[in-house]
This record gives structure tokens, sequence and C-alpha cells, in this order.
């Protein structure tokens, strides 16, 4: 069986670092010319010239946060329209896709939100996240990972003491995706639940804490990985 896995979004942060600490996988690593999201002939082409067995769909928009809320054109491009033609094209070709969604797709209030949750997201970059997920669960031979995760080190001299979240760094996720790449459905994926400040400080000790209150961001946006536990015992 053909091992290729190609990779969308190939000079993204997680990327850089996949093709930096990746030792298990056959990955192929496309940039926006090689592979344009928004156009199905480029996608059709690409796709059909390597012939993967897997599309791990990292491109799309992040940050600046804020974006989301300024240029919702772009968001909606992205994240959304984006994501719904590499589903096309998977769809097309029969090809496995692996897309990189976000926690923000939950409410962030209760916290410990299991993979069958209902899901209500907080800002615009949680929805434009949540319409990607549309397209691809319409897709049988499908994986939706509902990731959180930061680059290392913390980028950030201050954290919060308030919020907590499941924080992993991009090279945990390196670790275990081959132990979960072949499954289908939804993952929630990342490290235990812990305050953003707690999460930082085992590295970086000299990160200041401080607390959230500007009423923008919910303060539980931790969600249940036993899924996750349980597929990596395996």
């Amino acid at each position: 069986m053909n091992s290729k896995i190609i990779v969308t979004g190939g000079t993204g942060r997680f990327a850089n670092t996949l093709r930096k600490k990746n030792k298990k996988l056959n990955l192929i690593f496309k940039n926006k010319k090689q592979l344009n999201i928004l156009n199905l002939k480029s996608i059709e082409n690409c796709f059909k010239k390597e012939r993967p067995r897997i599309v791990l769909h990292t491109a799309g928009l992040s940050r600046p946060m804020e974006i989301h809320e300024t240029n919702i054109s772009k968001s909606i491009d992205l994240n959304i329209i984006g994501t719904a033609n590499i589903t096309k094209i998977c769809k097309k070709l029969n090809i496995k896709l692996v897309y990189f969604s976000t926690g923000y797709v939950y409410e962030g209030k209760k916290g410990n939100y299991k993979e069958e949750d209902p899901v209500k997201p907080f800002n615009n970059y949680g929805l434009s996240k949540l319409g990607g997920e549309a397209s691809v669960q319409m897709y049988k031979n499908s994986l939706i990972l509902r990731i959180t995760m930061t680059e290392k080190p913390f980028i950030y001299k201050k954290a919060f003491t308030n919020l907590r979240t499941n924080f992993m760094y991009h090279e945990d996720l390196v670790e275990i995706l081959p132990k979960i790449i072949n499954q289908k459905g939804i993952i929630n994926v990342g490290g235990p639940a812990k305050s953003v400040y707690q999460f930082a400080k085992k590295f970086n000790k000299n990160v200041k804490k401080v607390k959230y209150n500007k009423n923008k961001l919910p303060l539980n946006q931790t969600f249940n990985v036993n899924k996750l536990k349980k597929l990596l015992s395996k």
C-alpha cells in the first residue's frame, strides 16, 4: 500500500516542527504555490501526481486571532472553503483525510468536553474551524483532530493562572501522530487539563503569573482526552 502522506500548509508552524522531528511517516510537504487550497484543479493535479494514501490538512488561518474578526472573508476562504475543496478532491480520489481542527469548537465554559458533546464556538476562529469540520464529517474516510497545542518554548512572558486548557507542544503531537493517524471520526488531542501558567512554567521557570479578566475568552476550555489515552495505550 502506498504510504505517502501529503501535508498541506507545508511551511506553517506545526509543519516545520513535523518536518524536523518526524521519524516514522513518509511525508510530502506542499506550500501554497504547489497546492492552492482555493483552487480545485491545483488540488486535484497535486494529489494525482503524488498519489498519497493520506492527506494531512494543516493549512489554514490561525493567528493573529483578531484577523478572524476583522477579515472574515479570509477566514472563510482559508478555513471553510479551502477545507471543503480538500474534502471534495479526497472524496473524488478516495484518499484518507486528516483534518487539524481545534478545541475552540467547544463553548469553553464547563470544561471536560467529550467528542460527542454539542459544539458552540466562542469566537470566529472556532466558527471557521467548525465550518471546515462540517464538510470533513460528510466524508466518511476522514479523521478530525480537535487540537490544543502551541510552540516550544512557550512564546509569552506571562501566562494565565485562571484559564484552564489542554495545551501540548507541537513536538508532543509529532510523537503521537503515527499512533492515531489511521483512526476515523473525531479525537480530542491535547495534554492534561491545567492552567496555562501551570503548563508554561514546566519549561520556563521565569514565566510570570497573570489573571485573565477581559471577558473575551471562556475560562474552562478543557476537553476530555480519555479516547486519546485509550488509543495510545494499545
